[in-house]
Formats: C-alpha cells, sequence, structure tokens
C-alpha cells in the first residue's frame, strides 16, 4: 500500500491534519484522515466523533450515525455524542427517534427542565 498524504506519519501527525481539515471545512478530506485513524485505534473515541462530525458536515449521514451509534457503545454518557445523534435522526426525518437522544443529551449535559405540575399533584410529594 503506497503512502499518500492522508496516511502520512504517525496517528498524532494525522489527528492534527484532520483537524486541520475539519477547521478548514475539508470535511470529506478530514473524514478520510479520520477513517484511518479510526480502523488503527478503533477503541479511541474521539478520532470516531470527529470523523462523525465530518460525515455530518458532509450530509453523509447514515455513515454519521453509525459512528454515533459506535461511541455511544463505548462511552454511553458521551452527551454531545447523544446530541449529533439526535440531529442527525432529524435530518433524517426521524423525529420520534430523535427526540428520545436529545432528551438524553439534554439529561446528561444538566439541563433539566421540570416536569410541568397539574392541579392533581398539588396532593403528591
Amino acid at each position: 500500500m503506497d503512502e499518500t498524504y492522508y496516511e502520512f506519519g504517525t496517528p498524532a501527525d494525522r489527528w492534527d491534519r484532520a483537524k486541520l481539515f475539519f477547521e478548514a471545512k475539508e470535511y470529506v478530506t478530514a473524514a478520510r484522515i479520520l477513517g484511518g485513524l479510526v480502523e488503527e485505534m478503533p477503541e479511541q473515541v474521539a478520532p470516531r466523533l470527529l470523523l462523525a462530525r465530518a460525515y455530518y458536515h458532509a450530509a453523509r449521514l447514515t455513515k454519521a450515525e453509525d459512528e454515533l451509534r459506535e461511541v455511544l457503545e463505548r462511552d454511553p454518557v458521551e452527551h454531545y455524542a447523544r446530541l449529533m445523534l439526535g440531529r442527525t435522526l432529524e435530518r433524517q426525518g426521524r423525529q420520534a427517534e430523535a427526540a428520545t437522544h436529545l432528551r438524553l443529551a439534554a439529561a446528561l449535559a444538566g439541563e433539566f427542565e421540570p416536569p410541568e405540575r397539574t392541579p392533581q399533584d398539588a396532593f403528591r410529594p
């Protein structure tokens, strides 16, 4: 396998390169670099999360969803991945499924909304 610019260097070099492409809004190129990093180090959550973000911004929503679900499999309390999954599902028109993830993301981030109380609740603790 020939080394190209995308695969060249240490994992740290490629991580830095991927972040530069992501920040430059070159999401497809960032995803190409990050895909290799994720294959090489599947246990690492950060490259996979950035890969999901690159896919999301490149409108590759199924791939973004797959990566986000993998992040949540490894780290179920990663609230940003939960939020992104909700947004990704919304963009796919899956509102009901998205709502669950968005509520979980808010709860994990500490953004609790008190439930509305009804007159019947006045007698409950």
